[in-house]
């Protein structure tokens, strides 16, 4: 086995790695806002964080490493493209975090419902991050593309409703100020988390398609 070769097959299963522990954050989020039970979803969320943050230095200095020796055209563009989708996955991870801290915070001050909002677009971005892993592993365009179809056909409908969502129930209790704001921050998050998917997606079909410019 080739130095390309070798380091190709051990990113594969890492950045495979990190997409799993950014859908694990998803996850706990959705399994807190179902069950209505948010204590402890902070420390849960952490601790996939900062694995997925080891993570992505491990993979960094891997992709570096990598650089310095001999790989053919196709193994540089998949190595390209592994890192400079780093940094996206990443802050999909820190949005996630996030969600998860405003909604463990917002538990005890507000109704259920406010804090079930999320729910949609939670299970939406974890359906896309579900077909994105997919799509790396196979190699699969027609899955990437799903997901950039996802982002603009649903992800920025369901944004637009729990903004509106937040806003009716600040009229209705306009004294809810630090509620209605910690709504918003959270339906930017998630609509960003999506960005941040689409970009991997996109770069995921220039690597398949052998448009190394656009991976880079």
């Amino acid at each position: 086995m080739t130095h390309g070769e070798a380091s190709t097959r051990y990113l594969t299963a890492r950045f495979l790695r990190m997409l799993s522990l950014t859908l694990g954050e998803l996850d706990a989020v959705r399994d807190a806002a179902r069950r209505a039970e948010y204590a402890g979803l902070t420390r849960r969320a952490g601790a996939l964080e900062r694995e997925t943050d080891a993570l992505e230095r491990e993979i960094e200095d891997a992709c570096l490493h990598a650089f310095a020796g001999p790989l053919t055209p196709d193994e540089l563009a998949f190595h390209l493209m592994v890192f400079r989708s780093l940094t996206n996955l990443e802050r999909v991870g820190d949005y996630a975090f996030g969600v998860a801290r405003d909604l463990e915070a917002l538990a005890p001050r507000t109704r259920s419902a406010t804090l079930q909002d999320v729910l949609p677009l939670v299970n939406l971005l974890a359906e896309m991050l579900e077909r994105l892993a997919y799509a790396f592993a196979e190699r699969d365009v027609k899955a990437a593309r799903e997901v950039m179809r996802l982002d603009e056909e649903e992800v920025d409908a369901l944004y637009e409703q729990m903004l509106r969502a937040s806003l009716t129930r600040l009229h209705e209790r306009p004294d809810d100020v630090e509620v209605a704001l910690a709504a918003h921050r959270m339906a930017r998050s998630l609509e960003r988390l999506g960005d941040h998917l689409v970009n991997v997606a996109e770069r995921l079909e220039a690597l398949v398609q052998g448009s190394v410019q656009a991976v880079w």
